[in-house]
């Protein structure tokens, strides 16, 4: 049996926007990570830690499942 695959998608670049374009450095700052970090979660190069998926959700007031979603795959 092989083991589903987690992909992690997120909503960041809309809420950005929906946000007066903040831009990646702005939420960088505003998180406590580079705009590199940024922009790798934002493209899903890369799953945030726990810690830095909660700053973003409350960086832009909304509940972690409005902005992560987790799929799996087989």
């Amino acid at each position: 049996m092989v083991p589903a695959k987690v992909v992690i998608r997120n909503q960041i670049r809309a809420l950005r926007f929906e946000s007066g374009e903040m831009t990646q450095q702005d939420l960088a700052d505003r998180i406590g990570v580079s705009r590199q970090t940024v922009n790798a979660i934002e493209g899903g190069k890369y799953s945030p830690s726990l810690e830095v998926a909660f700053r973003v959700a409350q960086v832009f007031d909304k509940p972690l499942e409005a902005v992560f979603q987790c799929l799996m795959t087989e």
